[in-house]
């Protein structure tokens, strides 16, 4: 059994699908670790355990009748709480929905389904998924498996725990400013944000929508291939771009903003990978990329107008159910006028042409870090007044919120560890819909290291 602990995704797809061993027993051992270790780090809000295994011997009886399997098949799975399974608890990391029941299952969760996932129960997530630290004040802060004194990232916190300390195969997660890269860099593994509106949002709790994707977290860029493929439901095989060479391609660093500002130590962590970048033929480039700040301002406003829409009325009625930093960073969208977000949304295809003009037009990817500080602690990330908890909370989406404006593609990839022995990620950008280069890419560098290897001490 632990031979298991090494398997990835594709991994155990193949080993169900060999009999080397049953879906049923794969689940079982999935289940023990999400109960012991999930609870150890407060990852999962909801364990379906008896509905898993039932699962898990349907699937086995299908593959001994000899019927077609899925991309997925056998293998346990667990998602954010926000991406809904019909019939069973999704309160959002909230208080205000803690009896919320969906109908419906999301759309992608109907595409996993179908794909044979075996769905194991839903994981934790900052309140609303309004957070990048995994802060949540009424079910716990979840724990970095790397040091449970750390954060751990969000919004989704449990997604990234749980596939980091090998509790279950991959997760889904949601990206609004930063929500799946983060905890994915925090936790050591791979996170891809996809372009804006490629993958179904359709019953998904909103954040805001303009904003909002939706994307896979797992070991590595296979993986998140694979999965990329079914969130898709199977209209692009991803896994097939995998194969095409790397050689020749170009890689941007940009001399604007993203670097400006970086913790030194995790600077030269990352700038370090440029070698294996260079030892795959890959062409380093230098970018004079446009400026940020007004990016930010505008993704500022859909962010504030957006989810103001969507708590509005909860605020009216129940304004002391959220924690203070949540209900703070909503209530911000009360200082936009409509005219200013109507003006943001029009501004975005300006801003790309701008970007694809000064960035793509020069190089296939963009490479920058995905957080530019150290991993701070649970104490650290709340100690002090409010103002100084946001402060620390814009440190830690500065080079993530405005791809998500922009609407570009984003890949975070294991690139080390500090002298913390905390994992450090950087992120490749790509010009809208180039998920296909990016995986590959991404591909290629985990042909060449090991860092999305490492076994945290939790697992």
């Amino acid at each position: 059994m632990n031979d298991i602990l090494h398997w990835d995704l594709c991994t155990a797809v193949d080993a169900v699908k060999s009999r080397q061993i049953s879906s049923y027993e794969l689940t079982q051992w999935s289940i023990e670790r999400l109960k012991r270790i999930g609870g150890q780090l407060n990852a999962v809000f909801r364990l379906d355990e008896e509905s898993a295994l039932k699962r898990a011997l349907v699937l086995d009886d299908l593959q001994a009748h000899h019927r077609p399997l899925g991309l997925l098949h056998g293998v346990p799975l667990a998602h954010k709480d926000l991406i809904f399974m019909a019939g069973r608890t999704a309160h959002i990391g909230s208080k205000i929905l803690k009896n919320h029941v969906p109908e419906k299952s999301s759309v992608v969760m109907d595409y996993f389904e179908a794909a044979g996932q075996v769905y194991t129960g839903s994981l934790h997530m900052t309140e609303f998924a309004m957070g990048p630290t995994g802060f949540n004040q009424y079910y716990g802060h979840a724990k970095n498996p790397w040091n449970e004194l750390m954060v751990c990232g969000g919004s989704s916190s449990g997604s990234a725990i749980t596939v980091s300390a090998r509790m279950v195969f991959g997760a889904i997660g949601s990206d609004t400013g930063g929500s799946i890269r983060h905890p994915s860099t925090m936790c050591g593994v791979t996170g891809l944000k996809p372009t804006r509106n490629l993958v179904s949002a359709e019953r998904v709790f909103p954040l805001a929508h303009t904003l909002d994707c939706v994307g896979p977290i797992a070991q590595n860029a296979r993986d998140c291939a694979r999965m990329l493929t079914v969130l898709m439901n199977q209209q692009t095989d991803y896994e097939l771009s995998l194969k095409e060479p790397v050689k020749a391609m170009r890689i941007g660093i940009p001399k604007h903003y993203y670097w400006e500002g970086v913790d030194s130590e995790i600077e030269k962590v990352l700038l370090e990978n440029v070698a294996v970048f260079k030892s795959l033929g890959i062409e380093i480039v230098e970018l004079d990329n446009p400026e940020m700040a007004p990016i930010n301002q505008m993704m500022g406003i859909l962010m504030g107008v957006e989810s103001l829409q969507v708590h509005h009325e909860w605020l009216k009625q129940s304004p002391d159910a959220y924690a203070d930093q949540v209900r703070a960073r909503i209530e911000a969208g009360y200082q936009y006028s409509n005219e200013e977000y109507q003006n943001a949304l029009t501004q975005i295809k300006r801003y790309q042409a701008q970007f694809d003009d000064q960035v793509f037009a020069h190089c296939d990817v963009m490479f920058i870090p995905t957080i530019q500080v150290h991993t701070p602690s649970i104490e650290e990330s709340t100690r002090g007044t409010l103002d100084e908890v946001l402060k620390g909370v814009g440190k830690i989406t500065h080079v993530t919120k405005g791809i998500n404006y922009l609407g570009f593609p984003s890949i975070s990839v294991p690139g080390g560890f500090s002298s913390r022995k905390m994992p450090v990620g950087f992120q490749l950008v790509g010009k809208a819909f180039s998920e296909e280069v990016l995986l590959r890419i991404a591909n290629a560098y985990q042909s060449q290291t090991l860092w999305h290897r490492q076994l945290p001490p939790t697992a």
